[in-house]
């Protein structure tokens, strides 16, 4: 009987380096399907947490009211909401869910962290009885409402002193009124930039029908 032929030591090379090559390929197409994973994840992730964010900010802004929850020393007049850059103070009732109900002082601040941690918006919430802040026992700490940030800012418009909508402002000195609109603008660590979140506050007509206040641009 015939031996059977071997394969010759060629014939192994070609299907060493065609077997090397397939796999190659197959780990090139798992990591590039990995990766193409990991962004789908992350950018579901991302526009999850903005939604949740926003959402939140939204929420609390439409529910301000035209309710006092201090008194300016000098001139006595109430003080319905303050705004800055990175500080806006205003009472709306608060959920159930976030704690007894009633109207409270919300206290957004944006804070600048470390160089790794970045910046983030804290809410800070004060029961609100009879034009004053009411300090409970059991007051909760400050809550981070989003960190990682790079930037963040408010900014606040009103009425033109001639009518129609005004110009943005950083700084919200009517404190006995309402802004129209108050646009937040956030860029995560990345240097990518949130769409902008403007709101308009449905009760600020209450406090801006009977006298209009020049804002300085």
């Amino acid at each position: 009987m015939r031996g059977v032929r071997g394969f010759t030591l060629i014939e192994v090379l070609i299907a060493t380096v065609l077997l090397a090559a397939g796999l190659t390929l197959a780990f090139a197409t798992i990591g590039a399907a990995t990766r193409t994973t990991q962004r789908g994840e992350g950018m579901a992730s991302r526009s999850e947490r903005m939604r949740a964010v926003e959402g939140f900010l939204r929420r609390r802004l439409e529910a301000a009211r035209a309710v006092p929850f201090n008194v300016d020393a000098e001139t006595g007049a109430p003080q319905r909401f303050i705004g800055g850059p990175d500080r806006m103070r205003f009472v709306a009732d608060l959920p159930d869910y976030l704690g007894r109900g009633g109207p409270y002082l919300h206290d957004f601040a944006i804070e600048q962290g470390s160089a790794e941690a970045g910046a983030r918006i804290t809410l800070a919430l004060t029961m609100v009885l009879a034009g004053k802040t009411i300090e409970e026992d059991d007051a909760r700490p400050p809550e981070v409402l989003v960190e990682g940030l790079e930037s963040a800012r408010f900014r606040y418009r009103t009425y033109a002193p001639e009518g129609g909508l005004g110009g943005w402002v950083e700084r919200w000195d009517n404190a006995d009124q309402l802004p129209l609109m108050v646009e937040v603008t956030l860029t995560d660590q990345k240097g990518e930039a949130w769409p902008p979140l403007v709101v308009a506050l449905p009760l600020a007509a209450m406090t801006t029908a009977s006298s209009i206040v020049p804002v300085a641009q």
